[in-house]
């Protein structure tokens, strides 16, 4: 037994067991052949299993046999070190304490049941199983030990108390990093170093001292629901959810958490609802369920600041030009560094045909994440349709938006083909002039009512751009139509189709 003292901890019960089976079999033979067998036998394959490291079929026999022998210390000794091996301390406790009233002497109960006491910051109950231990063996080296770091963690709840107390939440946190090594399943210690957290703007850390002690109690609704809010107030609303549920889950009729429980279920819903919406293309849809988001939930910054955000996508989808634009840069306003706000604008004024304004917000953009290749690409584009804008813009030739259907294409080329048609004209100066401009009204109307000719010009590239044509027999772009009704010269009437 000394072995096994010396050893301490787990391991130091799992030896003790191996020497007191003998004493067990011993208390089991008073006990009628039959159950004495089948307790043996539950025992002996708990034993195995343990030593396996197959905990929970260890367990499933060690709990048949503290059912076969109710009365017997040593079955709940055991079965509390599967316990502590498993991580589960608060299970393991009570079959200490019911190992501790069969045999109040029984000391590697009393030391392991002071050791999880201390653990979880109990040091009035924990000194007095140390106390008992050194009682019966004074020089019990790991109860001595034990028993100085109950002083010290008194100490230092001291400290921490008194350095909150004081408003000094640095102090009190110090104090209380030293209290957690000593009792890391103190859920009271856990707590109040959060609310030092939050009281100095760091609710991330308060949430990964919360997650644990939340846990650590058998009813600690409180504290799941300081974590839904926290999770909640972040944005991060489906982790709020499903902490408000476990309150819910200890008591249904908890007021305070049913009441957020509401909240945080309905907008959670609408936001889900409005991502799914976009997923479908149903980008109208969307835009309708953010706008009852930031009417659900107006106070936290950070949702009215998603919805903007998302709302400027969507009008871009829907090629809205001028509502994205306000939109967008009312999101950029809100949040500078947002590349995807700026992506989406730049966007919004490549649509509005405004490419300088284009290229400076996926610059900017660039500069908080020169690793995308998605802003990469977009600046790009726009750098070649700013490039081409300054020769010559097909869509602002037509007068048409860079939406506009082949309807409005062809509606808005007949009007200006009209119009610029050389024999509407006298002079020969007003005569060459209209020629230049019937030529760019035909040459717009031919890229784009092309499909493919216009997805090249969209994308950065004029398909009747002479330079490039270089590469494929010649440097002169070609007449739109079968002849160049201007090369015959002198005087000439021709006929021109319209669609």
């Amino acid at each position: 037994m000394e072995w096994c003292r010396r050893a301490g901890g787990v391991s130091g019960l799992l030896c003790s067991l191996s020497l007191l089976s003998v004493l067990l079999d011993i208390q089991l033979d008073g006990v009628l052949g039959a159950t004495h067998a089948e307790i043996e036998h539950h025992l002996e394959m708990g034993r195995k299993l343990l030593a396996a490291g197959q905990l929970a079929e260890a367990l499933s026999h060690y709990h048949s046999a503290v059912d076969g022998d109710s009365k017997n210390y040593l079955t709940y000794y055991k079965r509390a070190a599967v316990f502590l091996a498993m991580g589960r301390s608060k299970s393991a406790l009570p079959d200490l304490t019911r190992a501790i009233e069969l045999k109040p002497d029984f000391l590697p109960a009393r030391l392991q049941r002071g050791n999880i006491l201390l653990k979880q910051g109990n040091t009035q109950e924990a000194r007095e199983d140390f106390n008992m231990v050194l009682q019966r063996s004074a020089d019990h080296r790991e109860a001595q030990e034990q028993l100085m770091r109950a002083s010290e963690l008194e100490d230092l709840q001291e400290e921490a108390q008194a350095a909150y107390h004081q408003g000094d939440y640095s102090g009190t946190i110090n104090a209380l990093e030293k209290v957690i090594e000593i009792s890391p399943w103190d859920p009271k210690s856990r707590e109040l170093r959060a609310d030092c957290y939050i009281r100095m703007g760091d609710p991330q850390k308060a949430i990964q001292d919360l997650t644990p002690a939340a846990r650590l109690s058998n009813d600690n609704r409180a504290a799941f629901l300081k974590l839904s809010l926290l999770h909640y107030s972040l944005g991060e609303h489906h982790e709020s959810l499903i902490h408000i549920r476990e309150c819910l889950k200890l008591d249904q009729d908890d007021k305070d958490c049913f009441i957020h429980y509401k909240q945080v279920k309905k907008l959670s819903k609408l936001l889900d609802s409005a991502e799914e919406s976009i997923q479908q293309g149903r980008h109208q849809e969307a835009i309708e369920k953010f706008e009852s988001a930031m009417t659900t939930e107006p106070n936290i910054q950070f949702y009215t600041n998603l919805a903007k955000e998302r709302i400027c996508f969507c009008l871009v989808q829907l090629q809205l030009a001028t509502e994205a634009i306000d939109v967008c840069s009312e999101a950029h306003q809100r949040e500078p560094r947002n590349t995807n706000i700026l992506r989406d604008r730049a966007e919004a004024y490549i649509l509005n045909q405004d490419y300088e304004k284009a290229v400076e917000d996926y610059q900017e953009a660039k500069e908080f994440d020169s690793d995308s290749n998605t802003i990469s690409e977009g600046l790009k584009r726009a750098q070649k349709l700013l490039k081409i804008s300054r020769k010559r813009d097909y869509y602002k030739i037509l007068g048409v938006s860079r939406n506009a259907n082949k309807q409005e294409i062809i509606k808005a080329y007949r009007k200006l083909a009209q119009q610029w048609h050389p024999d509407n004209f006298q002079s020969e100066a007003d005569k060459k002039e209209a020629e230049k401009k019937f030529i760019d009204v035909v040459s717009a109307k031919e890229v784009l009512t092309d499909p493919e000719m216009r997805q090249k010009f969209d994308a950065g590239e004029d398909p009747l751009d002479p330079e490039s044509q270089q590469g494929e027999g010649g440097g002169q772009r070609a007449w739109p139509f079968h002849f160049n009704p201007f090369d015959s010269g002198g005087n000439f009437h021709f006929k021109f189709e319209y669609n």
